[in-house]
């Protein structure tokens, strides 16, 4: 069976990145890299929380699996 925790993350990491795609693709993300040349830091701090979550919970389900 797999750890649990791991799946979790997992889901958590990709609802993450759902939410950082869409902030990214937003008006005000559109007026920020407009101006600045980037997206917004909310867009930026969604992405990357995304893919450590996805990654810590790759992770944890590979160790849990071998564990057991």
């Amino acid at each position: 069976m797999r750890n649990p925790l791991g799946i979790i993350l997992l889901v958590v990491g990709v609802v993450l990145l759902i939410f950082g795609i869409s902030a990214s693709d937003s008006i005000g993300s559109s007026f920020s890299k407009l101006f600045t040349g980037a997206p917004t830091d909310k867009a930026i701090w969604l992405l990357i929380g995304g893919v450590v979550a996805i990654a810590i919970g790759a992770t944890v389900s590979v160790r849990g699996s071998r564990a057991s």
